[in-house]
């Protein structure tokens, strides 16, 4: 299929070339030129059909319908207008049904640029000369032009139908990858010796969801954890520990709260002269590496590492710990290289880079001889670009670090580590999450929520819910459970994912637990609901099997046509959010999915009961296979999303 896409290209290039003999020096061969371009003709054509015939036979990966009408219209307007430069191609789904399935938006734009060229063209007959050159395709069944130039596509039912046939066969699977590329995503990024807090949450389930979107469309992904391990606060832990249990040496610490450990040893070093001194000592005992003093520093990672894995093991996440002390040794290196190409300046006795274009430098050493954050983040960067050879690099951090990171950038394109144009990095920043007062989340004495006691308050609420509903009374204890665990986390994450990163947004378990709108908790019940209906029929997974093979899904009904039209846009919506990284796209689509099955079925029976005994009489298998199908995209968007869902709830 990608041989017959390149030839084709190289034909078209030739046929190109030929358009002009003269400027060839060829024009007494006309009449050859001529045989030849028939010729090119004809096998375009042909390959151009076999082209066509495999797409429609379907393989096993899910078609992105937008991407391939925006390759239709693409050939349709360069035949059109081929001396217009870089056209505007603009395909999106229609909006209103009565005005077909997908629109072309592209004429207005180019009325537009033809003017600015001085040429005053319709748009309407730029959209006219446009349908006329659509070229022979497995997917239009016909297109009308409307208003000002818009062009409305109407797809082939009997194409869509084949589409959700393979959907059935092959399962969700990712529509074809170009090139395997390598992604870091860099999340989460709690410092050791103090708890993660509801300002962790955000940056863990995004980075998590990010992860997840990369590796089911077949990028090869590694998850960092870019903990805060390392500096002078490690200092007064090990000094405090050394007083606290002075065997710790032999016998293992009882440090059963981490965070009172932290205060304690904070509040002797503001106070206390002689402990502030022995503190620094610490430092560098710790720095030149004394074996005494990295087993005091290992004692205090490691009980932060077990309560960090709790929060990891309730969400479900997986990431591999390499913290600020696993780059300390290449920041010497990251700071001659700057030195050497002499992009160092001095300033007070600091060692600093300033970017092109950026107000603010990079500290890379400090007064005193140290490095810094922005040292780091540098080495940080440096590795995963050499070491670790990555296409692909994200930072998922609270949106106040947008500025550090943009320098960061910066001076990394400035010494020649990357070109932006074929090396993607980028900073994917957050707002705060805000209590229902609209202001930062807090407890009620003021403090920063922990978020273990988050996670362990939605499981109780959780129970409450189900409880409410009565489903302690069918469920087993260990079903029971599940569905706790199932609703906690699961609403959670998604009241987080739903909203704008970008934008601040506020915490409240009642909005995030109802089982109204764009929730959760509606998801989940709604995805159940789904999957009962093959049960209530007495179908198993084999006889849905074996009705993909042999039953035609039917779309005469308008609301199966919506429905099988809404489970196509998948492939499209995970493209958007490849494109801009805003989750929340794939929330709204699983919603609009979850509305779109209600309407199907409430207006289009899937089994049909004998209304005295409730017996099933009929089950119109067609319709159950697009519950299935439904529900296979429902479970591959769950997934994303990182949310487990249950069988029944």
């Amino acid at each position: 299929c990608i041989y017959k896409e390149l030839e084709i290209h190289s034909l078209t290039a030739e046929l190109e070339s030929l358009k002009n003999p003269q400027g060839l020096g060829l024009s007494s061969h006309l009449d050859g030129l001529r045989e030849e371009n028939a010729k090119l003709k004809y096998r375009l054509n042909v390959l151009k059909r076999s082209l066509q015939e495999e797409r429609s036979q379907c393989s096993k990966t899910m078609m992105n319908i937008n991407q391939r009408l925006q390759e239709i219209f693409g050939e349709a307007i360069r035949e059109a207008c081929p001396d217009l430069e870089n056209p505007p191609l603009a395909v999106t789904p229609n909006q209103q049904a009565k005005f077909g399935d997908y629109q072309c938006n592209s004429a207005m734009a180019m009325a537009q640029m033809m003017k600015s060229k001085g040429l005053k063209v319709n748009p309407r007959e730029i959209a006219e000369n446009i349908q006329k050159n659509i070229p022979d395709n497995e997917l239009i069944e016909k297109t009308e032009i409307a208003g000002p130039g818009f062009i409305n596509v109407h797809l082939k039912r009997s194409f869509v139908s084949k589409l959700l046939t393979n959907l059935l066969l092959n399962g969700v699977q990712p529509p074809p990858l170009e090139s395997k590329k390598k992604v870091v995503v860099d999340f989460s990024s709690p410092n050791i010796a103090k708890e993660m807090h509801v300002g962790h949450l955000r940056s863990t389930i995004i980075g998590d969801s990010m992860c997840r979107l990369f590796e089911f469309l077949g990028y090869d992904v590694l998850r960092l954890n870019h903990v805060g391990d390392w500096g002078t606060q490690f200092g007064m832990l090990i000094a405090h520990l050394q007083d606290k249990f002075p065997n710790y040496l032999t016998v293992s610490p009882p440090i059963g709260d981490l965070q009172a450990f932290y205060k304690e040893s904070k509040k002797r070093f503001d106070e206390e002269e002689d402990f502030k001194k022995r503190a620094y000592q610490c430092v560098v005992k710790l720095q030149s590496k004394d074996p005494a003093f990295i087993k005091g520093w290992n004692l205090i990672c490691d009980v932060s590492r077990n309560e960090f894995q709790k929060v990891y093991n309730c969400l479900d996440i997986q990431i591999i710990e390499r913290g600020e002390s696993f780059y300390q040794e290449k920041m010497t290196a990251v700071v001659k290289e700057f030195e050497a190409k002499g992009l160092v300046e001095m300033d007070e006795g600091r060692k600093i880079v300033f970017a092109p274009g950026q107000q603010i430098p990079l500290t890379v050493v400090k007064s005193d001889g140290g490095y810094t954050y922005d040292t780091s983040d540098l080495a940080a960067l440096r590795h995963r670009l050499f070491d670790e050879k990555a296409d692909i690099i994200i930072y998922v951090t609270d949106s106040g670090q947008g500025t550090h990171f943009q320098v960061v950038f910066a001076a990394a394109q400035m010494i020649g580590w990357y070109d932006p144009n074929v090396t993607r990095v980028e900073h994917a920043g957050f707002g705060v999450v805000l209590g229902e007062d609209k202001k930062k989340f807090k407890t009620r004495s003021g403090d920063t929520v922990r978020l273990m006691d988050l996670l362990d308050e939605g499981l109780k609420r959780s129970m409450e819910k189900l409880k409410e509903k009565d489903r302690d009374k069918v469920l087993s204890t260990e079903d029971l459970t599940k569905a706790q665990r199932s609703v906690a986390f699961g609403c959670i994450k998604y009241a987080d994912l739903s909203h704008n990163r970008i934008n601040d947004y506020v915490f409240s378990f009642d909005k995030m637990l109802d089982d109204r709108g764009n929730t959760a908790a509606y998801l989940l019940y709604a995805f159940t609901r789904i999957r009962s209906i093959a049960r209530l029929a007495n179908i198993d997974e084999a006889a849905l099997r074996k009705a993909a093979e042999t039953t035609e899904v039917l779309l005469e009904h308008d609301k199966e046509w919506k429905l099988g039209k809404c489970l196509l846009r998948f492939p499209e919506i995970l493209q958007k959010i490849l494109d801009d990284l805003l989750l929340h796209t794939l929330c709204d689509y699983l919603y609009e999915l979850a509305t779109t099955f209600t309407e199907f079925y409430d207006s289009c029976y899937c089994i049909e009961k004998d209304r005295k005994t409730g017996r099933v009489v009929k089950v119109n298998m067609w319709r159950m296979l697009l519950c299935d199908a439904t529900a296979a995209i429902m479970a591959k968007g769950f997934d994303i999303l990182g949310i487990n869902p249950v069988s029944r709830m």
